[in-house]
Order: structure tokens, then C-alpha cells, then sequence
């Protein structure tokens, strides 16, 4: 018998993990090792167990999953990283690629669809949501950054600075800055409108 996938999972929503771990451990093929809520703890864990993949959401208290997944493979050069987000954007999936992550799929994905992503990349196989991968051919480059593109996201539903902040774990003087960045790049005279201009490209 072939010695099964070694997984670990970070999110920092507790019952999502702790529910795809459950998922995930009931294939024979896959074993969750150790789980984390941050990218500090998951950093940890990398270093300690070496994983075959790592699964990991995108948007974490501490930094992003992408951040992450840079750091992984320095503390673990042969762990493959998989991203399982709801913020599924171009944007995203592109420095992704960029970064060598092999796995990019929204947390809409079934079980049985995750479990086949991670054994692709397990495998050395790229598991890309063809929807998303569509959407960013699309798209073009985006010229905003991740952190710029959360603010902008945060900010369509007409959310004021404060909520912003919170939402985003950040500083107000900092939203502030990240959507004045925004505005400015997108040549938008107020953040919703920048908002929108993002949205129709796909870049949030």
C-alpha cells in the first residue's frame, strides 16, 4: 500500500477547517497532519512536518496565504502549496502562479473535487478553476495590489472606513492610504467608483 498524501491546512476560520479536515481524512489516499489559524502557526507547522501539500486560505489575521506560500517553500522546498479561498480574483490566481503554487480553487469546490486538486498536486499537476482561469486570461493585469484589492472589495458595499478597517484587520490611516493608492491608479475620483472600475476588470 502506498503511504498516503500528508496534508496540512491553514485557516483561520475554525469550523471550515476543521470541517475540510474531517472531509479529508476520510479518503484513504490523504492524511491531515497538523492544522493552524494563522500564517505564523503555519509557517511552524511547515517546518516541522514537511507536508506533501499544503492547503491554505488566502486571507489570514496575520498576512495572506500567497506570503505563505512563499515562505514554505523556504522552511520546506518539496511542500506543494494548493490556495481554497472565498476572494477567488485574476489578481490573485496570477501572482499566484508567479509564486509556483500549483492549486488555486474557490472554497465553492465540492469535497470530492478538493480531494482530486490535492492529489494533482501532490503530483507535481496544476488544479486551477477553469471558471477563474477564463476570467483572468480576460482580465488583463491588474495594477492593483492584493492588500489594494481587499480594501476596494471591502469598500463596494458602501462599507465606511472603520468597517473597513476591521474587515481587513488593519489600521484606519492605513485603509485610508491602500484606497487613496487605488483611486489614484485607477484614475477613480471616490473609492466606490474605483470599486466598480475593478469589479468590471476582474480585479476584485
Amino acid at each position: 500500500m502506498t503511504a498516503p498524501i500528508r496534508l496540512v491546512l491553514v485557516d483561520d476560520e475554525t469550523v471550515i477547517r476543521s470541517a475540510l479536515a474531517t472531509m479529508l481524512d476520510l479518503e484513504d489516499d490523504l492524511e491531515v497532519l497538523a492544522q493552524a489559524g494563522s500564517a505564523a502557526e503555519g509557517e511552524g507547522l511547515m517546518a516541522a512536518h514537511a507536508p506533501d501539500v499544503a492547503v491554505l486560505d488566502l486571507q489570514l489575521p496575520d498576512g495572506d496565504g500567497l506570503e505563505l506560500a512563499a515562505r514554505t517553500l523556504e522552511v520546506s522546498p518539496a511542500t506543494r502549496c494548493l490556495i481554497l479561498t472565498s476572494h477567488a480574483r485574476p489578481g490573485y490566481l496570477k501572482r499566484a502562479l508567479a509564486q509556483g503554487v500549483l492549486g488555486f480553487l474557490p472554497k465553492t469546490v465540492s469535497g470530492e473535487q478538493l480531494a482530486e486538486a490535492v492529489r494533482a498536486v501532490a503530483q507535481g499537476r496544476r488544479a486551477i478553476d477553469p471558471e477563474l482561469a477564463a476570467e483572468t486570461i480576460a482580465s488583463g493585469d491588474s495594477p492593483l495590489t492584493p492588500r489594494e484589492a481587499d480594501v476596494l472589495e471591502y469598500a463596494a458595499d458602501g462599507a465606511s472606513i472603520e468597517q473597513i478597517a476591521r474587515r481587513a484587520h488593519l489600521a484606519e490611516g492605513t485603509v485610508r492610504n491602500y484606497l487613496s493608492n487605488a483611486q489614484a491608479k485607477l484614475q477613480a475620483s471616490n473609492r466606490h467608483e474605483a470599486s466598480q472600475i475593478a469589479r468590471r476588470h476582474g480585479w476584485i
